[in-house]
């Protein structure tokens, strides 16, 4: 494990120059994106993206674990937990960097079987690390910590690539329940990277930004 710590400032500013480089983020006012709650907005980001990109996929996996062993603590896990499906191998390459087993969590019971939610092996008391590729909300984080607390562990946080930035009642909503989130960049950092760039249009910029201050105004007014 060889593991640099740069200022967060300056992981979030390449961690948003790579996602814009491998074309993992798009911005779009004219033709808005359709998210899964089929609301509309001019972001939108693929995190499965990184994993055919090894030298991004490097560093940033990087950039993770030293963000967790920065923030958490370097020996604040016993487990590492992917959430299926984007999270897994995310999971995988940190539970690498950090020299510790590595598990993951299905969205439900696979039916048959075992019925395990769990794969791998877990157990009681362990303390385990959710890792996945972003959050918005944080809801689907609650579902996945709740699985890895019934089998007895215990989960106190949770590590993403990207954390959207624009809902403020993630943050308390996951430490409500005793999720610490840790995350390297959020929307704003992408702007600003794009911005730093000329990657787009200061007219599609602007929409962007309109979007991040007020998205439930900017999706009522583009509905």
């Amino acid at each position: 494990m060889s593991l640099t710590f740069p200022a967060r400032e300056e992981i979030a500013r390449l961690t948003a120059r790579m996602l814009l480089e491998i074309k993992a983020v798009d911005f779009n006012a004219a033709q808005p994106f359709t998210y899964a709650s089929g609301l509309k907005g001019p972001t939108y980001v693929d995190c499965r993206r990184i994993i055919s990109f090894p030298r991004v996929r490097a560093t940033l996996m990087d950039f993770l674990a030293a963000t967790v062993m920065r923030d958490a603590g370097f020996e604040a896990f016993d487990n590492v937990a992917g959430g299926e499906t984007a999270g897994i191998p995310f999971g995988a390459l940190v539970a690498e960097r950090l020299g510790l087993p590595m598990t993951y969590v299905r969205k439900k019971p696979k039916g048959y079987g075992r019925n395990a939610r769990i794969e791998g092996v877990m157990t009681e008391g362990q303390r385990v690390l959710l890792v996945e590729d972003l959050t918005t909300d944080g809801g689907s984080k609650l579902s996945f910590v709740d699985a890895i607390r019934q089998t007895g562990a215990t989960c106190a946080h949770t590590a993403v690539v990207f954390y959207y930035g624009i809902f403020p009642e993630t943050v308390q909503r996951l430490a409500d329940q005793g999720v610490t989130l840790h995350h390297l960049c959020t929307w704003w950092d992408v702007l600003a990277e794009a911005r730093a760039q000329d990657a787009f249009d200061e007219a599609t910029l602007a929409e962007v930004e309109a979007f991040l201050n007020d998205p439930r105004t900017w999706q009522a007014a583009n509905a």
